[in-house]
């Protein structure tokens, strides 16, 4: 999924580290029989920034670069991707190393004051959480209930690591129903980081936010819904629910923000205005039995 950068000098130079996602355990079973199972690999990767120590993320490692990239971004230490000369992972020392080109001034103190987050795998952001909130201005955009359904159907039917060994979250950004990338690590803050670098590497070459929908497997925090709106996306999906702090960010901004969206069945918390409802494909209505 990563793209070459090296034929641009604008972008970041970019290693394409590649390590094992899943590993094999022996494990015993209900009848007591010992069987192998696959499990997600964990590793630690220490982000140094022109060689100070940045921050630890825990991670799947499945592309550690844009993870990098997007961390970096959705914590607002850089204002554009063209301030990164390059980032080099090593596996081997489970380190990733980041040369900016003119340093990121007053760094000691935008990353002096951390909030640790609900994301899995205890995630944290840098700064004030709400800080850019009301600068943020989404773009008008609309998704259909016939779209909703294709997006959760391609998340049903792509290959996941989740299926073969469980443990991991999944994020995707859609153009209506067309998925354009699908990412899973072992917390959703991290995929959503890695999608964000995914899409600032694309925005030169006109690539913007505003007609995508973002969808993940996990919760909407309030984290997520920032991190959706930093990316410019108006609509989140997930299968799952909603925090009261997620809902209250998703409303301030005008994000439609859509859960529990599992086959038929879906709910809108937020922005109802931008889904194109089409009741008629849910199917009959199931009535409660006196």
């Amino acid at each position: 999924m990563t793209p070459s950068t090296f034929s641009d000098p604008s972008l970041p130079r970019l290693t394409q580290a590649h390590a094992p996602l899943t590993r094999q355990i022996a494990v015993v079973n209900e009848f007591g029989d010992t069987e192998l199972i696959s499990i997600p690999a964990e590793r630690a990767l220490t982000v140094y920034v022109d060689k100070r120590e940045l921050v630890t993320l825990m991670t799947l490692g499945a592309h550690p670069e844009l993870l990098v990239l997007g961390f970096l971004r959705n914590q607002r230490l850089v204002q554009s991707v063209g301030e990164i000369e390059s980032i080099t992972v090593d596996w081997e020392v489970g380190a990733a190393a980041v040369k900016t080109r003119h340093g990121i001034a007053h760094i000691e103190e935008k990353t002096s004051r951390r909030v640790v987050t609900t994301g899995c795998g205890q995630g944290s952001v840098f700064g004030d959480l709400m800080a850019e909130i009301d600068r943020i201005a989404l773009p008008e955009a609309t998704l259909s209930q016939d779209q909703l359904y294709g997006i959760v159907n391609a998340i049903r039917l792509q290959e996941t690591t989740y299926k073969s060994a469980g443990s991991v979250h999944g994020c995707a950004l859609f153009r209506g129903g067309e998925m354009l990338v699908f990412v899973e690590d072992v917390g959703r803050h991290n995929a959503i980081d890695t999608i964000a670098g995914w899409m600032w590497l694309q925005e030169p070459a006109g690539l913007q936010g505003g007609d995508k929908v973002f969808y993940t497997t996990g919760r909407l925090t309030s984290e997520m819904v920032i991190k959706s709106a930093q990316m410019g996306v108006p609509i989140v999906v997930s299968r799952s629910g909603i925090t009261q702090m997620g809902h209250e960010v998703a409303e301030r901004i005008g994000l439609c923000a859509i859960g529990r969206a599992t086959n038929k069945r879906f709910v809108c918390y937020t922005g109802a205005g931008r889904l194109h409802l089409q009741p008629e494909l849910a199917g009959p209505r199931l009535r409660a039995v006196a």
